[in-house]
């Protein structure tokens, strides 16, 4: 049986966070190619360090002269994701930083394995294991440690950004441990809050004084109480920060990205990657998934497992974990998955709606949880297969 009672943590960064500066990047690429062609081929890296950012990979168009037009935009795509997020500092400014652009053309022997032909259907873009999550522990079905920890740092991302707190710089990270009882969270026993600021005079206290209200703003309403820890920039000075401060890497938040460790994450990382590669779509369709079970009441936490080989279409398996609150046996809620989705690349992309410019959002604040948007961003997070579920089991 597991356990009812006990403190679960989750962490997020911030959109300045270097990592996340990366994965701004290697997502705006990945807009402007399908954008141009929506199904356009790419796996972009970035990685940004003091006044530098290189970004590599491999891209794919059809039309020749749109590749290379896209190709002359790189730079600008990079120094615009760099000034919207704020950086100006002197070691790291969106209008002097060095862009290298190292993207080169999608390797054909991929491609064979890839594309659809021959009456041949489009197959996997890689082999690997990808999962999806969902609990009724809060309104978006997440696990509530992740969620609110996203939120405390969109929250001072909008006070920075529109000059309320102008002291607040982009760079930051936060954790929060959750207490449980009885299987539902109840409480907040620590906050970790760390964010760069403009000023070396100001201390914890100061910086404390300065969060503290949004982050109790966001949190649920008597989760907060005397006898939670406040860990505010705890090791002082916060200034210097970004890429300056930590080189970044596109990929290397995947926790971040997904359920904040509360349930499992397969093999690949998301920002940079175009729909056709199954590390995304898959993993968004398995959430997808996940959430439609939650939501149609056949559980109360329910996690999905996909599973691919390259260049085949259709999953290798299917897999549902229900943690012993499924009001259906987990195995009918497998087959009711095959019956209600096609899991093919191919079948994620059309229905989901994928092949659109909707990534660059998706790089920072978690891929999961948000509210689904009128043009198509977010559409994983729809609870539009209730029905169908419920009738297939």
């Amino acid at each position: 049986m597991s356990r009812k009672n006990y403190v679960f943590t989750s962490e997020s960064v911030s959109e300045g966070h270097p990592d996340k500066v990366c994965d701004r990047i290697s997502d705006a690429v990945l807009d402007a190619f399908i954008a141009s062609e929506p199904e356009a081929r790419v796996a972009a890296e970035t990685f940004a360090t003091t006044n530098q950012v290189v970004i590599g990979g491999e891209v794919g168009l059809s039309d020749k002269t749109a590749l290379k037009t896209h190709m002359e935009q790189i730079e600008d795509i990079a120094r615009a994701c760099i000034k919207d997020i704020g950086y100006e500092q002197d070691k790291f400014h969106h209008a002097t930083c060095k862009v290298t652009n190292l993207l080169h053309e999608q390797s054909a022997h991929i491609a064979q394995g890839v594309d659809a032909r021959d009456n041949k259907d489009e197959g996997a873009g890689d082999q690997g294991i990808m999962f999806g999550f969902a609990t009724d522990e809060t309104p978006e079905l997440m696990p509530a440690p992740i969620h609110y920890a996203h939120a405390m740092l969109r929250r001072l991302a909008e006070v920075r950004k529109d000059g309320t707190e102008p002291t607040l710089r982009p760079d930051a990270k936060s954790q929060l441990s959750v207490r449980y009882e009885d299987g539902k969270p109840v409480g907040v026993t620590s906050i970790v809050l760390s964010t760069q600021h403009a000023d070396e005079s100001q201390t914890s206290d100061d910086i404390r004084a300065i969060v503290e209200p949004y982050i109790r703003d966001v949190l649920p309403e008597g989760w907060v109480t005397d006898a939670t820890e406040w860990w505010v920039n705890p090791t002082g000075t916060f200034v210097i920060g970004g890429p300056d401060g930590d080189a970044g890497l596109t990929g290397r938040k995947i926790i971040v990205d997904t359920y904040g460790g509360a349930a499992p994450h397969g093999g690949g990382a998301f920002s940079g990657k175009d729909p056709t590669k199954v590390d995304r779509s898959a993993a968004y369709a398995a959430r997808y998934l996940a959430k439609n079970v939650v939501a149609s009441g056949m559980a109360s936490k329910c996690t999905i497992q996909l599973s691919y080989a390259i260049g085949v279409s259709k999953p290798l398996s299917i897999y549902c974990d229900t943690f012993g609150t499924g009001e259906v046996d987990d195995a009918a809620i497998e087959a009711a998955i095959g019956k209600t989705m096609d899991l093919t690349p191919r079948g994620i992309r059309e229905h989901l709606q994928l092949n659109r410019p909707i990534y660059q959002r998706t790089a920072a604040y978690g891929h999961f949880g948000r509210a689904p948007e009128a043009d198509g961003g977010f559409s994983w997070e729809k609870t539009d297969l209730v029905d169908a579920l419920k009738g297939a089991v």
